[in-house]
């Protein structure tokens, strides 16, 4: 509750009780600045509400934006880690088919040349 919602509140009083002591003593005037301080009370504590909900709105907007914040940073690491891991692996995989290929020079090169020559032939020119 803040300040415009409790001056808002008492003035609405006001305004009710100078009504009616207005009408009570048959004076126009009392009666109808009371209606007059009645309806600014009540404004003035409408006011004071709207300003206590878009505090509670900036608040919650403001924790929103941190957590959003937060997740996106915990997201970012995990996919940093995920793609340490998984060029690890393609690095280990890399090594074993170099390594199976200096271990059988006569079989990868007759691959290679199969390779080449299917390549070539698929690659050639109708004539």
């Amino acid at each position: 509750m803040n300040r415009d919602q409790i001056e808002g509140g008492f003035r609405n009083i006001r305004g009710r009780g100078r009504s009616a002591l207005g009408a009570v003593t048959g004076r126009v005037r009392p009666q109808a600045e009371g209606a007059f301080d009645q309806a600014a009370g009540a404004v003035q504590y409408a006011y004071g509400r709207a300003r206590d909900a878009a505090d509670d709105l900036h608040r919650d907007g403001a924790h929103l934006m941190g957590e959003a914040q937060h997740r996106g940073r915990a997201l970012a690491d995990e996919l940093q880690d995920r793609g340490r891991v998984y060029r690890g692996e393609a690095v280990r995989r890399g090594r074993a088919v170099a390594s199976r290929a200096d271990e059988n020079r006569g079989a990868t090169l007759l691959l290679v040349a199969a390779a080449a020559f299917g390549a070539g032939w698929l690659l050639r020119r109708p004539r």
